[in-house]
């Protein structure tokens, strides 16, 4: 049995739409019920909302125990990459105590929930004030942590990451510290063993993102608790099962699982080595939209670590004279290309064509044209991608592999 303890939230998603009432604990909950794993859920919970957690607990079959509050904190997103709106934020509430053998901990925005458990798997999920496992009182004999690198910084300012996670283990008095590095995995450190090994994380055709990172610690912590695998192989299959989550938006079973076999991102020595891959960022800037989504592409590439070259941010709007040469030198000085093909914009039809003439990679991502309109891109190799937060990925996978 493991017993889970995280919030219920109401998630929307304006783009691709979708509504769903899971939040960390919600999620992990149905993500161990699918691999056939007993578990038991103890979160916060308003009653507008609890006829729907009650049913799909027996429907799936995990146990539950809420504390009543309220309201629910709702998460309202423009699109899967977009930092979210958070609405009926509720703080304060009475602890959760929760004394059993098995625990996943999750960071709650409603309290804090105070373990006294054998095992625990930790995330503090709160990138802007990590709370500490052991400062609430909780207790375990065998804990796991899971950061994030921002995280991970924020509670030692070491550079070296063998040193970090080392020292992370030695204060936390954890057994075991994942970092996880995003397009390049995680990194899992065992304390017992002194021994970090790296595990990496898969590509897929689709990337659904809310929602991952939970799927990945309820597949650790199911796998190093229950079915009593190392931290490395249990980390292994949290990514495997991670990735079929991001593909599908589902959750895998034992069976699937067993068939289920994704390619790994492996980086390029250009890219461990720190050098940054820069995207040209072609599409239109002559409407709000077009702007807005702009400025949207570039925020989120930057975010992942790559650098960009924006028409509009490093050239400007200008005659043919002004533009054309420094728009042409800047293609030539990038790795690749993203484009936004929506409305078939001359100028870049143009960047694409010139792109793939000296070699570039090309993504393209147009949710609303014709195959028809699209037929060249897609006969010169260049990848096309009707999702965006897909698009952005493979833009990225594109660059550093």
């Amino acid at each position: 049995m493991i017993t889970i303890t995280g919030g219920i939230y109401e998630e929307y998603c304006m783009h691709p739409y979708r509504y769903n009432i899971f939040g960390s604990g919600g999620r992990a909950a149905s993500a161990i019920a699918a691999m056939k794993g007993e578990v038991k859920l103890t979160t916060y919970c308003s009653k507008n909302i609890q006829e729907v957690i009650q049913a799909r607990a027996e429907l799936e079959g995990f146990e539950l125990s809420i504390i009543n509050i309220p309201v629910n904190t709702k998460f309202h997103y423009t699109h899967a990459l977009a930092k979210p709106l958070i609405y009926n934020r509720t703080t304060n509430n009475p602890p959760l105590e929760i004394k059993e053998k098995n625990v996943i901990r999750f960071g709650f925005l409603e309290g804090t929930a105070i373990i006294d458990s054998e095992y625990a798997v930790y995330d503090p999920q709160n990138v802007a004030s990590v709370e500490l496992f052991h400062a609430n009182g909780s207790k375990a004999k065998h804990l796991a942590i899971l950061l994030n690198q921002y995280e991970a910084k924020s509670l030692l300012q070491i550079d070296d990451t063998n040193e970090l996670l080392r020292k992370i283990a030695v204060s936390q008095q954890a057994e075991v510290v994942i970092l996880k590095k995003g397009p390049d995995g995680c990194l899992v450190y065992d304390h017992k063993l002194d021994e970090i090994k790296h595990v990496p994380a898969f590509s897929t055709d689709k990337v659904s993102k809310i929602g991952s990172g939970d799927n990945f610690v309820a597949h650790f912590g199911y796998a190093w608790m229950e079915q009593k695998k190392s931290a490395y192989e249990a980390a292994l299959q949290a990514s495997k099962a991670t990735a079929y989550y991001c593909e599908t938006e589902g959750f895998i079973t034992p069976e699937r699982l067993k068939k289920y076999s994704p390619s790994p991102i492996i980086l390029s020595e250009q890219f461990k080595k720190g050098c940054k891959p820069k995207v040209y960022l072609a599409g239109p800037f002559f409407t709000l939209a077009q702007l807005w989504l702009i400025e949207e592409v570039r925020k989120n590439l930057q975010d992942l670590g790559l650098e960009v070259f924006s028409p509009y941010h490093d050239v400007g709007k200008g005659n043919a004279e002004d533009v054309v040469d420094k728009d042409l030198e800047g293609i030539h000085k990038c790795d690749l290309l993203f484009a936004i093909a929506d409305g078939m914009d001359s100028g870049t039809i143009y960047e694409i064509g010139y792109a793939r003439a000296i070699n570039k990679p090309v993504v393209v991502y147009a949710e609303n044209e014709s195959e028809e309109n699209l037929k060249m891109m897609e006969g010169s190799d260049c990848k096309i991608l009707k999702d965006y937060v897909t698009a952005i990925y493979h833009t990225l996978w594109t660059a550093i592999t």
